[in-house]
């Protein structure tokens, strides 16, 4: 993530922020700019300019989730007729808003969506959405378990029973629990399944990891070197996930994968091992942002050593993310340690995992077309079709 700030007053602001903490004028993230700007009132009601050069020629309206639900800070071009970002277009499902504590659910779900679509962006990536492309596209549901009468309530039993609603991708949709942003309850269930680390960001970019995979290995010309660096997918997914509950992930799994639900099966290995590419580029990104700098290997050597930003417009090669990522993981698990929190950067690369880091990295530089935009607005008198339709309790 990019370092931002104030375009009236130079104050530090956050890929989140919605009004700057110094001068409070409005801030939005511009996705055709590429940053959070500052914004003043434009001459017709609802519209904004901004300050910032490049947008001399540009008016924009706020994002409909951010003007009357606040779970957004995105803008959208004035001409663009679609109420909604390019990134609440995304989500198909929210959660129903009538259950109190499901408003700041939706909330984190769509703060760590908006940070994922951005790191997509950033690295090239096509994303569409499902009403653009059904077939190719991309959606989100953000959905609650259910409680229902149960079949033993009539002769005495619980009278209800929980229908779980299990994270996953299928076909494009990506479902997320949204207990997992519940910080208590996720902190639980990663300690049931004896993970060192799960965040609710963690969960997209896995779930995502599925979705390119269809897109970029599937569908593209990799799958046999995909099965050279990962194995073969082909074998049974339902019973490779049965037999890594049972009987958990092999001792030696380190040497092969970077954790151990990625020893479950090739798709699983994939997906982990995507996810942890994207935590590496954001956080290098924000490194290379913020200006950190690493020391080099020797003492006696007096140079200093950028960190590369993986987002830049010419691609890092990928043994020069490796090279800086390391410093800044111990340097990032020492900081934990000075204020007496677990080490942010759980982790163990072996050769092999970095090897198919590269062959994740490779991936990406490969793809060519890159579209955000929709392929064409809805009708202005049709009630718009992406929409977040609220799922009922």
């Amino acid at each position: 993530m990019k370092t931002f700030h104030c375009d009236h007053c130079d104050h530090l602001v956050f890929f989140e922020n919605t009004h700057c903490v110094k001068c409070n004028h409005v801030l939005a993230y511009l996705p055709d700019l590429g940053v959070v700007g500052s914004l003043d009132p434009g001459k017709e009601l609802g519209t904004w300019t901004s300050p910032i050069p490049r947008a001399a020629d540009r008016t924009y309206r706020l994002c409909a989730n951010y003007t009357e639900h606040n779970v957004c800070n995105w803008a959208i071009p004035a001409a663009d007729r679609h109420p909604l970002c390019q990134s609440c277009r995304l989500t198909r499902v929210i959660p129903d808003l009538s259950v109190a504590s499901h408003k700041e659910s939706w909330y984190k779900l769509e703060i760590a969506k908006r940070r994922l679509v951005y790191t997509l962006t950033g690295l090239g990536l096509p994303i569409l959405n499902k009403v653009d492309d059904p077939d190719r596209g991309l959606s989100f549901e953000f959905l609650a378990d259910e409680s229902a009468p149960s079949e033993q309530a009539a002769a005495g039993g619980e009278p209800t029973e929980v229908k779980r609603v299990l994270t996953g991708h299928a076909d494009g949709v990506i479902t997320l629990n949204i207990a997992e942003a519940n910080d208590a309850e996720r902190e639980k269930r990663r300690l049931q399944l004896r993970e060192p680390f799960r965040t609710l960001l963690g969960h997209f970019r896995h779930e995502v990891g599925h979705y390119y995979w269809d897109r970029l290995i599937n569908d593209g010309n990799r799958l046999d070197a995909f099965r050279a660096a990962f194995g073969d997918e082909r074998a049974d997914y339902g019973e490779a996930l049965k037999k890594h509950y049972e009987t958990g992930a092999p001792v030696d799994w380190q040497a092969h994968c970077v954790s151990e639900y990625a020893t479950a099966h090739p798709w699983e290995d994939w997906a982990e091992t995507w996810a942890h590419y994207l935590h590496m580029t954001d956080t290098l990104e924000t490194a290379a942002s913020c200006g950190v700098s690493l020391r080099p290997r020797r003492r006696d050597d007096p140079s200093v050593k950028a960190i590369p930003d993986p987002m830049a417009a010419s691609p890092t090669p990928f043994d020069n993310l490796m090279d800086s990522w390391f410093p800044v993981t111990y340097m990032l698990n020492n900081l934990n340690r000075g204020m007496g929190l677990p080490d942010g950067y759980p982790f163990v690369l072996s050769t092999p995992v970095i090897e198919k880091l590269r062959f994740i990295h490779d991936t990406i530089a490969s793809v060519e077309i890159v579209s955000l935009a929709p392929a064409s607005p809805p009708p202005v008198k049709a009630k718009p079709v992406a929409t977040p339709v609220p799922a009922k309790a």
